[in-house]
């Protein structure tokens, strides 16, 4: 598959060969079982502190021969709070006691994560790739229509842009403004900035909805956003042989 590389001015200047895994076969399905397990490993579980309400003295004495024993006392049989000259206290840590501890509070240990072996995986970021290749695809979903060639690649110059307005320019002169309105105006993600790893473009992450992303460090869910694949892409011409060593064997 060819693809043109465009200059910071929005200018074509060459033809090159993209990587095999652009031509991956396009599955929206193992897209959304991935997306869902990425999501799910940054959940945070939910639960109250292990130990609340059983930090304290209160303890059973129910022993005959225990010191301060409430044996034959006609008091309940129920950890009491431990005072001095062996009085009896409160009665704490049972669920119906006084700031005791809850009977079925949610359980911290409870698991969330969505598995996926590693062979689905690389399948999943394989035909995310080639969704941003697929013009049909970016255009249904940012509605809007492209006249740059599908996936957008930059020249290496673009990585060094360090300033929002520099890189808004480069948008601008890609007719991607229109993308960047609807973003700030509906808080959407707009389009994603993938570079090699030893590129930033800084400017890009102030704009609205793009995100600027690491080849080495690319997931699924930054290619399709809400499981939805055909996010536009820019790539930088760097970034394409880090992405394909990414899927040799």
């Amino acid at each position: 598959m060819k693809a043109t590389v465009y200059s910071i001015e929005g200018k074509a200047l060459k033809q090159i060969d993209l990587p095999d895994v652009f031509e991956t076969p396009q599955r929206e399905d193992l897209v959304r079982r991935a997306v869902l397990s990425e999501e799910s490993k940054q959940r945070q579980p939910k639960g109250s502190y292990i130990y609340a309400g059983l930090e304290t003295s209160a303890r059973y004495r129910g022993r005959k021969d225990d010191y301060g024993t409430v044996k034959n006392r006609g008091i309940p049989h129920l950890p009491h709070e431990v005072l001095p000259k062996g009085q009896t206290g409160k009665v704490k840590r049972i669920p119906g006691s006084v700031k005791g501890r809850r009977a079925h509070p949610p359980k911290v240990q409870t698991k969330y994560v969505e598995l996926i072996n590693k062979k689905e995986m690389k399948k999943a970021l394989a035909t995310a790739l080639s969704f941003t290749a697929h013009r049909e695809s970016v255009c249904a979903r940012s509605n809007h229509e492209f006249g740059a060639s599908l996936p957008i690649i930059m020249e290496d110059k673009f990585e060094k842009l360090a300033k929002t307005k520099d890189v808004e320019k480069v948008f601008e002169a890609l007719n991607l403004r229109k993308l960047l309105a609807r973003s700030k105006k509906n808080g959407t993600k707009s389009a994603l900035i993938v570079v090699s790893d030893s590129g930033s473009v800084k400017g890009g992450a102030n704009l609205p909805g793009v995100d600027v992303v690491k080849a080495s460090e690319l997931k699924v869910k930054d290619l399709a956003p809400g499981t939805h694949p055909g996010r536009l892409t820019l790539y930088s011409e760097s970034a394409l042989p880090q992405i394909a060593k990414r899927f040799e064997a």
